[in-house]
């Protein structure tokens, strides 16, 4: 993966190439003080600023005005910073839109931090919203931060990126109607369930007709027409059995593989769909792999996100000096533990 196939995956790039098989979408230029913003490392503060009416219902309340929030009077109030300019913008925008929108910057969407939202959504209607979700994931740092991560070209300059604010008319996507695809040499090569943490029976019931008609979509409205060779494509297939493009990622590491490996999607070796034995599976065209029973059914992978992530880097040992730290605090618990117990028997 090269930093060039990365830029060519940025929504503006490929919205007006497939604009009339894709949901709706506007695009607004992100300013630098909004940038700055969401990179911020500081306390989480959202503003309160939008125009709103369904703001005013949190802000009814007689008792809110009398909440203590701490007895230190050196406490220092944060103040939510303000961008009425680009406010107005984005209000516009959702209104257009319809009232509301899923949000997402030039590659990713804050999928991972769809716990924090009072209704675990991402489904968003102001400014606010957009920020909550924003300021929690850690798949919008990655786009700000380390956009070009996993590329092989990674001692030529970086591109440079204009960061994009990208709403999308909102619809309700049925978790088991995604798919994601994988094209290497313009050719698909293999499909995969996109929620592969959950058993969907009607999948297994309709996997000739699923693979077909995602085939189909592929040849006659995607092939030869992006920039690059080698790209993943997650598609909804609807109720109708119409298929739908809903992002385009790039060929690499950076992109999650699901129920394949990028060592065998990169390998060149003839993909296998892991059937069981007797099945016929596709003899021809794209492997498509999917949760065939409950008992594979997996907690998904965003949870991790939810809990402070040197919780996370502890349990799995990814960093060595936390690690060390933690049996240092320990142990020196244990010898206060041990100190006070010979002062008492004394």
């Amino acid at each position: 993966m090269k930093k060039e196939q990365v830029v060519n995956c940025q929504f503006s790039v490929w919205y007006p190439i497939f604009k009339k098989h894709t949901i709706k979408s506007l695009i607004l230029p992100l300013p630098q003080n909004v940038i700055d913003y969401l990179l911020d490392d500081g306390t989480l503060v959202v503003s309160g600023g939008d125009n709103n009416t369904q703001q005013n219902q949190y802000n009814n309340s007689d008792s809110e005005e009398d909440i203590q929030w701490s007895d230190d009077e050196t406490t220092t109030t944060v103040t939510a910073p303000e961008f009425p300019e680009f406010n107005s913008k984005v209000l516009e925008a959702i209104n257009t839109l319809g009232g509301c929108v899923f949000p997402k910057l030039n590659w990713s969407a804050p999928r991972d931090a769809n716990w924090i939202a009072l209704n675990s959504s991402l489904q968003c209607q102001n400014l606010t919203d957009i920020f909550l979700l924003f300021k929690s994931s850690d798949f919008i740092t990655h786009d700000l931060a380390q956009p070009f991560l996993h590329c092989s070209d990674e001692d030529s300059p970086n591109p440079t990126i204009n960061y994009e604010l990208v709403l999308r008319k909102w619809s309700e996507l049925l978790p088991g109607c995604e798919f994601r695809c994988f094209v290497k040499e313009n050719k698909l090569i293999g499909i995969s369930q996109r929620d592969y943490t959950q058993y969907y029976h009607h999948i297994s019931k309709q996997e000739g007709q699923i693979c077909h008609s995602i085939q189909e979509f592929f040849t006659q409205h995607v092939q030869y027409q992006f920039l690059d060779e080698d790209y993943v494509l997650d598609v909804y297939r609807d109720s109708w059995g119409k298929v739908w493009l809903i992002d385009l990622n790039p060929f690499g590491e950076v992109t999650d593989s699901l129920l394949f490996t990028w060592e065998e999607l990169t390998s060149g070796n003839h993909l296998s769909a892991n059937q069981e034995e007797g099945d016929t599976a596709q003899l021809e065209g794209p492997v498509f792999r999917y949760t065939n029973s409950d008992v594979t059914v997996q907690p998904s992978p965003c949870l991790s996100y939810r809990i402070p992530r040197d919780f996370v880097d502890l349990s799995t040992g990814e960093d060595a000096y936390k690690l060390i730290d933690f049996l240092k605090l320990k142990k020196s618990q244990q010898e206060d533990s041990e100190e006070e117990a010979e002062e008492v028997q004394q």
